[in-house]
């Protein structure tokens, strides 16, 4: 296994040791800092600021409107299904968190260390939107609670002496800004003093709610008159009751009254009033927003979220009962604020809403500026995050909570809190819905390192929280949801395409080495068919410098196929310190990416080539994944071009295909030319020798491969990196010669090889980039002899092709003056055997035919075929020749290789193939 995979193994350890995934120096400068930071235990840095973002706005001044609209029962459903997604999401939140240290950022933290920079970029960077757009909420609901005690009431002179403020639109506008000016002002001195008010926060609301659970108990019924203003500067009047405990009244209550909401003059719908309350239940992750300052975050994340949660949704339903049946529909309708007109005390209310919405407003711009800090010092957005990434002597992120500041300042042009509730729930709902997926994708991929000490989930939870949530985002409103998931899907391509360094692992690649385990074993190789074969490709690569044309070749040819470039380096590991295989994966695999091609790489170690390729071809692949063709270079004394030095693509300073100068892994262009040693030069010893070569040949053989030699490919039209393969596609051709030329006398045209090389050349056909090229077959007769029978082969190879449905037309040529020179065995007026069909790959002929007649052809024969290959093809773009079978002696191998030599000189990109794998069938 190369080590591109020890990121994702070694997981837990990196968070184990700190590491908080920015790129370069700022993961090591940011710890000390987040270690010095860390001074929260659960109590005060999960569970009050949880409990307090969780009651906000919505238990004091939303608890009516959403009984009062959705009635008891539909409000209980609602209260329900708002519980149980987030109850779902919390356990997702406590696998994660207790699976390792969690470092700053919290959500965002966790999703992008689970699943990778682009989707914790992307969730992240919509989980800061939504705490953002929250942090509005908060404050434009802490300004309605201002207003209902202090506002002039719109239309009229001043009616009591506390009124004194304006109202209007601008005026709300001008009342939030200041507001949230004075959270900025406390947050850019930094959340120790947040933390430090948040209990006594806590205090004040728990006050406040325990006056409104005893009020009913001191106060008797009683009546009011509440006034709106209308349309066309009308006042509408409204009587509202108080009856204290009445069974009529909890009666009328549980059924829905949707009707018209004063503050934003729209009907309510359940998917509206659902919105207003879900806002009530966002605030599950206010704790975990604050991990870069907890002392033990996997520890304090799960329990004090777990503890705030059960906390707030007892008070909740507390609430929805004890107001149902003591305040009419009216009364929780046209009134926001009513709490304060049934409290024994008023201020109790006024105090415990200002108190919790200015704490929650504060709680959201903290955690929201954490969030951004985070991103941008993982460096996933670029310089437009780059100054949130500066912090103070303290620690504090000052410039991401400007930067917070200066969005939640455009939030508050809503004006109205009901305006933008429904956004707001939509983004959390996608925030929590990524959490789940997080966990979801953790608990397929088996990982060993996912071992998290919270055990109370499993995939159908997080299953369920993800469907929960995506439905409950469509019933809020379908607009909203498709377009923040189209946002969603932008972001992710965006970061994609910018492919940011990351050494967090990768969910992505432990999800397909899941499912591709699986579907290995289930390929099993006795079910294969002749129907559904393709070439499955080794191709050995000695040096890329000289070898690239030849690599983008083979990778049109294989037809989705395996292909592997297999190298094999000279060495004895005895001898060695360590292997010194293992750190050339990466530069391997950085040229199969400056490529653009889709392959694998297995490299080896051996003593000599041919042994390194004996086991590459026993040990490359997996189950029914093999390699069943090997590929070699031609063996000639032509000293080889250098591609690198001929592609732009690959000069120093100029970017690749992806338009980026390295990769993901840290190898770079100049790294990857100073890696690859130079061509060979004339004087330069060759490191394989014909012997030694020619048995590759047969080893391949032996093994039941088909094999094939490429020679000549440097000349290949659209070779380059990027260059169009289609450049004069119209023009080009591939011609075959499905004939041993070396063994004449076996004419036919049906044996296995030949239809090997006809399969082939129809795979390249079907290539992108050559599917406008002809394919053209060579048929070789000797028209002079007066047979007529080759009238008949011509027939029989159409029939043929018909039946195979390749599309190609047939040349014949006459070849009589070439075949008079062919004398085997050497001797003169040595009598030609009438060959059989099928005679190439059967028999003793095939077996030893080599040996016994091929060394004795002549020089002037060998040359007579290359002219006559080179009359007929001289303009293809690529031929196909038949390759012999080499012989039996090592003796000979010189001889095989200088007439295969004589045969090719000057075609131009050849491929010479000896096929033993059935690959065509007639049957449907």
């Amino acid at each position: 296994m190369s080590n591109e995979h020890a990121p994702l193994l070694t997981y837990g350890l990196f968070n184990m040791v700190g590491e908080t995934g920015a790129p370069g120096s700022g993961s090591a400068d940011s710890a000390p800092t987040a270690a010095s930071t860390r001074s929260l235990n659960t109590f005060f840095g999960v569970v009050v600021p949880t409990v307090l973002s969780m009651f906000s706005i919505v238990l004091f001044l939303r608890t009516g409107f959403v009984i009062g609209h959705a009635g008891l029962l539909q409000a209980l459903i609602m209260l329900g299904v708002a519980y149980v997604i987030i109850s779902l999401t919390i356990l997702s939140i406590c696998a994660i968190s207790t699976n390792g240290a969690v470092q700053g950022g919290g959500a965002y933290f966790m999703i992008s260390r689970s699943l990778g920079p682009e989707f914790g970029g992307s969730i992240g960077l919509m989980f800061y939107l939504a705490n953002v757009c929250a942090c509005g909420v908060y404050v434009l609901g802490l300004v309605e609670a201002i207003l209902d005690v202090f506002g002039q009431a719109e239309g009229s002179s001043l009616s009591e002496s506390m009124q004194v403020l304006p109202q209007g639109y601008w005026y709300r506008v001008l009342y939030a800004s200041a507001v949230l000016l004075l959270c900025l002002l406390v947050c850019l001195v930094g959340s120790h003093i947040y933390s430090r008010a948040a209990f006594l926060i806590l205090v004040v609301v728990t006050i406040s709610l325990l006056s409104i659970v005893i009020s009913p108990l001191a106060l008797g019924p009683r009546s009011f008159i509440i006034s709106h203003q209308g349309e066309s500067n009308s006042t509408l009047v409204y009587n509202a009751t108080y009856t204290g405990f009445s069974r009529t009244t909890l009666r009328n209550n549980l059924g829905t009254g949707y009707s018209l909401d004063y503050s934003t003059n729209t009907v309510m719908t359940f998917a509206t009033v659902f919105a207003v309350m879900f806002n009530g239940c966002t605030g599950i992750m206010a704790g975990a927003n604050m991990s870069g300052e907890l002392k033990n975050p996997s520890e304090s994340i799960p329990k004090g979220t777990i503890i705030a949660v059960l906390y707030t949704f007892f008070i909740y339903l507390l609430l929805f009962v004890l107001i149902s049946s003591t305040c009419d529909r009216v009364l929780l309708i046209q009134d926001y604020g009513f709490f304060q007109r049934i409290n024994i005390w008023p201020p109790f209310v006024t105090i415990g809403v200002y108190c919790t919405s200015l704490s929650a407003a504060m709680s959201s711009l903290i955690g929201a500026s954490r969030i951004l800090h985070a991103l941008a010092l993982d460096q996933l957005f670029g310089l437009p995050l780059a100054p949130a990434t500066i912090t103070s002597t303290s620690g504090n992120p000052w410039m991401s909570v400007v930067y917070t500041w200066a969005l939640v300042q455009c939030v508050v042009f809503a004006g109205q809190l009901n305006s933008i509730t429904s956004l707001v729930t939509v983004f959390y709902l996608l925030a929590y819905a990524a959490v789940d997926l997080a966990c979801l994708a953790l608990e397929w991929a088996s990982a060993p390192n996912f071992r998290p000490t919270f055990q109370f989930f499993s995939w159908h939870t997080c299953l369920l929280g993800i469907m929960g949530c995506v439905v409950m985002m469509f019933v809020i409103n379908p607009v909203y949801s498709s377009a923040s998931i189209a946002l969603l899907l932008l972001l992710l391509v965006f970061i994609h395409y910018r492919a940011p360094t990351s050494s967090w692992g990768y969910i992505s690649q432990a999800l397909i080495f899941h499912q591709v385990r699986k579907y290995l074993l289930m390929l099993d190789v006795r079910k294969d068919h002749v129907k559904f074969w393709r070439p499955q490709v080794l191709l050995m690569v000695a040096n890329p410098r000289s070898s690239c044309q030849l690599i983008t070749f083979v990778n049109q040819l294989k037809k989705g196929g395996l292909f592997v470039l297999g190298h094999v380096q000279l060495g004895d590991l005895d001898t060695l310190p360590s292997d010194p295989i293992q750190p050339q994966y990466n530069f391997w695999l950085s040229l199969v990416d400056k490529l653009g091609v889709k392959a694998f790489v297995d490299l080896t170690l051996s003593v000599s080539v041919r042994q390194g390729t004996q086991h590459l071809l026993r040990i490359t692949g997996l189950g029914g994944m093999k390699p069943n063709t090997l590929v070699l270079g031609f063996y000639d004394n032509c000293v080889p071009d250098d591609y690198f030095l001929q592609d732009p693509a690959f000069c120093e300073g100029v970017a690749g295909p992806g338009g980026s100068r390295g990769d993901n892994f840290g190898v770079d262009l100049p790294s990857l030319q100073a890696h690859f040693p130079p061509v060979r030069s004339s004087e330069s010893p060759r490191w394989l020798s014909p012997e030694e070569y020619v048995g590759i040949i047969s080893d391949a053989i032996k093994m039941g491969k088909n094999v094939c030699l490429g020679r000549c490919f440097f000349q290949l039209e659209g070779g380059r990196t990027g260059a169009s393969p289609t450049a004069s596609g119209a023009e080009r051709t591939i011609d075959v010669w499905p004939l041993n030329l070396l063994r004449p006398e076996n004419s036919g045209y049906v044996d296995v090889c030949s239809l090997f090389l006809l399969q082939m050349a129809c795979v390249l056909n079907m290539a992108s980039g050559w599917r406008r090229a002809r394919l053209r077959i060579f048929l070789c007769v000797e028209a002079e002899s007066g047979d007529q029978g080759w009238m008949a082969k011509e027939e029989t190879l159409r029939d043929l092709l018909g039946k195979l449905r390749i599309r190609a037309s047939i040349k014949i040529v006459g070849w009589d003056a070439v075949v008079r020179q062919y004398r085997p065995g050497g001797g003169a007026g040595g009598e030609r055997r009438a060959g059989t069909p099928g005679g190439g790959d059967v028999g003793e002929g095939e077996l030893g035919g080599w040996a016994r007649q091929a060394p004795g052809v002549s020089e002037e024969y060998l040359s007579s075929v290359n002219a006559l290959v080179m009359e007929h093809s001289a303009q293809a773009a690529v031929r196909f020749l038949y390759l012999p079978r080499p012989p039996a002696g090592s003796n000979q191998s010189q001889k095989y290789l200088s007439q295969l030599e004589v045969i090719t000189n000057g075609l131009g990109p050849t491929l010479l193939i000896h096929g033993l794998t059935p690959v065509t069938c007639t049957e449907l």
